[in-house]
């Protein structure tokens, strides 16, 4: 369920009003990322609305994909916001690591997709052969 929820804020921050900043994250390399708001201006295409100049919160991080677009893009894309200078209007974004033992595996992982009419070799629907539990005979 909560792979789906995932997916579901990364198809939103996609189609949002923040999908330009979601796709420039996306392509980064690097694991920080230090810019002006001017520069994530020139990126989404728009000026930056005058409370992310004036609040300080319009650049929190948001969990679980709940809260403004704007969190919700960067969230979405694996960053979080680290260091936000309002005088100075600029701020640093940092890659989050996540650890591999808590990456949900995609489905094609779990259930491997087989082509059409072909029986996967050592596949068996025998109850036996579905447990790992099974006693040997």
């Amino acid at each position: 369920m909560e792979m789906d929820r995932e997916q579901k804020y990364r198809e939103m921050a996609i189609r949002g009003k923040y999908q330009r900043l979601y796709t420039h994250l996306c392509s980064l390399p690097d694991q920080e990322w230090r810019t002006t708001f001017g520069e994530i201006e020139a990126i989404i295409g728009f000026e930056l609305p005058a409370s992310a100049r004036l609040h300080r919160p319009w650049w929190s991080n948001q969990s679980g994909g709940n809260g403004h677009s704007q969190a919700l893009a960067w969230g979405a894309a694996g960053w979080k916001t680290a260091e936000v200078n309002m005088d100075d209007e600029t701020l640093l974004l940092r890659k989050e690591s996540r650890p591999e033992a808590t990456r949900t595996p995609r489905l094609d992982e779990v259930w491997p997709v087989h082509p059409t009419a072909v029986w996967p070799e050592g596949l068996s629907l025998r109850r036996e052969d579905m447990y790992e539990d099974r006693v040997s005979l």
